[in-house]
């Protein structure tokens, strides 16, 4: 991330509009279960509240220094923080009943490394558990604030293929002003 998304993901205003507008929007139509791994978690925007929400909150983060902040904030709850990517998780498979992306898939190096998340969570999750995402479109705006950081945008057309190949079934995705969400489920074993 570059200095203006670092800034601005710390600050009071993100997490409200974190808190209030995003996760209720994300969440709207699932459960996430006792479980909950938070993938990207960045600052912790919607770590804490995710934790009120559910019974346990896993929140991975890829840079070292936001897991150290994030895990001491965490320390003692029934929440934990850690170092890691998101491409090679580690965790056992169908470790999670729920996993959540907040604005992080378009940090991921390329599509290929977006994939291999879609596969990696898709195999921490257990059957019936759900992916929650959101994520902004790709436009000049977005490309301008996110100079000096990475920006592969994923591209909302593609998403239903992309997680179906993954394993996923009953992707939807759908919109608002400033962004999608993605849910896809990990379907029930016979």
């Amino acid at each position: 991330m570059n200095a203006y998304e670092t800034w601005f993901c710390g600050t009071r205003l993100w997490r409200w509009l974190t808190r209030r507008q995003l996760l209720p929007w994300i969440m709207q139509g699932s459960e996430l279960g006792e479980h909950v791994l938070e993938v990207g978690a960045g600052m912790g925007a919607a770590s804490e509240e995710l934790s009120r929400l559910a019974g346990r909150v896993t929140s991975l983060e890829y840079d070292h220094a936001f897991a150290a902040k994030l895990a001491a904030r965490v320390n003692g709850s029934k929440s934990a923080a850690i170092q890691a990517d998101a491409a090679a998780l580690p965790f056992a498979d169908k470790t999670f009943s729920s996993a959540i992306a907040i604005l992080m898939l378009h940090h991921l190096r390329s599509n290929e490394q977006q994939d291999r998340a879609f596969a990696e969570i898709w195999r921490v999750l257990r059957p019936g558990g759900v992916f929650l995402a959101f994520e902004i479109q790709d436009g000049w705006t977005h490309r301008i604030g996110h100079i000096k950081s990475t920006f592969v945008p994923l591209a909302p057309a593609s998403v239903f293929a992309r997680l179906t190949a993954a394993g996923f079934s009953k992707v939807t995705v759908d919109f608002r002003s400033g962004g999608f969400r993605i849910r896809a489920l990990r379907a029930r074993e016979l």
